[in-house]
């Protein structure tokens, strides 16, 4: 199944351009699912339709469904929330503190994250297509598998393996210690969502199956929000294959007190074909209408794809690549466009196997290979717009 994943700025239109390559897809005969996860939904308006938490046929080869927190939360979280809300009860902690406690933050992103890979593995479809939240809030839930993983681990391990052994013994002595252990459904519920998690990272980094389309503005609050999130995208491995600039002025018409705007437009169209080149570019026009229903949609297709194919991979390169370099060593690459640009600061750290990249409040963690054992990181520099990490074998010193 191929997955694209759409995001830009709040408001440039991505919603709309999902939608049209969605209905594209399917109107060539591809299988085709286009799920919203951003909280504001607004893919039910886009396609003209009334759309529900499951996936529902908007057309031939289309459904649609936009993801809803407190459906998924219900159904696979509320055994697990009310014994955590128990335990705090007992721990002397009241009301609605006690069942916000097992709600953790992240929570509707990863169940977000759950449908992805289900819907890989079902066969089902062909194309999956995610209409996401806003940039900041995409960049949230592609980064919380890896930021996630430590809490479910401590959710599934510590107290299956440390607290029940202990309590159970003595719950024949307590009924107040005996509402202490947690259901077989608790653990099953936690194991459920860490096994629909697992390995989702390596899937959205699969640059042969996932590819993220940045939609944009001429605008210049949106481009240098672009920047940044093509920035952090690379920082997970995850690579972005087109670019779609959205509401653009027609140059051949009078446009009365907006030709100084066309002339605004022009300037950063220049400034976003230098800034993000190879990476193709399409121009979607500002329609005379608001692109609202399928025939609006199959317009804005035309514009963004002309006769491409939307499953194409338009732009292949792997952000983050290892290799041995002429001078005998091993050499690390992460490309990082624009991070002096936006004034981000970077920091790595190693430890054993593991390297941390941290930039900003986001952070990745790329685990070595295993030919890399031993070596310790040498040196850290930046080749134009890749970060090149040196890998040396460093010899013990007798003593």
């Amino acid at each position: 199944m191929r997955i694209l994943v759409f995001t830009g700025k709040g408001g440039v239109g991505k919603t709309s351009v999902a939608a049209s390559t969605a209905l594209r897809a399917a109107e060539m005969g591809y299988r085709t699912l286009i799920m919203s996860t951003d909280p504001a939904h607004s893919l039910g308006d886009s396609l003209d339709k009334e759309l529900s938490p499951s996936p529902i046929n908007i057309a031939p080869n289309l459904d649609a469904q936009e993801v809803s927190v407190f459906s998924d939360l219900n159904n696979n979280w509320e055994v697990v929330r009310a014994h955590f809300a128990e335990l705090m009860r007992n721990k002397g902690v009241d009301g609605v503190y006690a069942e916000e406690i097992g709600i953790l933050p992240g929570m509707e992103e990863l169940f977000s994250l759950s449908y992805i890979k289900q819907y890989n593995e079902s066969n089902k479809y062909d194309l999956l297509v995610v209409d996401c939240a806003p940039t900041g809030e995409t960049l949230r839930l592609l980064s919380l598998p890896e930021t996630f993983g430590w809490v479910m681990k401590m959710l599934r391990n510590v107290e299956k393996y440390a607290v029940k052994p202990l309590i159970r013994p003595l719950s024949k002595i307590s009924n107040k210690t005996e509402k202490m252990v947690a259901s077989p459904e608790v653990f099953s519920a936690i194991d459920n969502l860490f096994t629909a998690t697992e390995g989702i990272i390596d899937l959205l980094g699969d640059n042969t199956k996932t590819t993220v389309r940045l939609v944009m503005n001429p605008e210049k609050m949106v481009i240098k929000e672009s920047m940044r999130a093509l920035t952090y995208l690379n920082l997970y491995g995850i690579t972005v294959d087109r670019i779609v600039i959205n509401r653009v002025l027609a140059e051949d018409k009078d446009s009365g007190y907006l030709n100084e705007w066309k002339k605004v437009q022009h300037k950063y169209i220049d400034e976003i074909h230098h800034a993000f080149a190879p990476i193709p570019i399409s121009k979607v026009p500002y329609f005379s209408s608001e692109v609202v229903g399928l025939d609006m949609l199959r317009l804005m297709a035309n514009e963004v794809y002309g006769q491409q194919n939307p499953l194409d991979i338009f732009f292949k390169e792997n952000p983050i690549e290892i290799k041995k370099v002429p001078e005998g060593h091993f050499q690390m690459r992460v490309k990082l466009p624009f991070l002096h640009d936006a004034n981000m600061s970077i920091a790595l750290q190693q430890q054993g196997d593991d390297m941390t990249i941290r930039i900003g409040d986001n952070q990745k963690t790329i685990t070595l290979p295993v030919f890399l054992a031993g070596m310790k990181s040498d040196e850290a520099y930046f080749e134009g717009q890749w970060l090149c990490v040196d890998f040396k074998m460093h010899e013990k010193v007798a003593v």
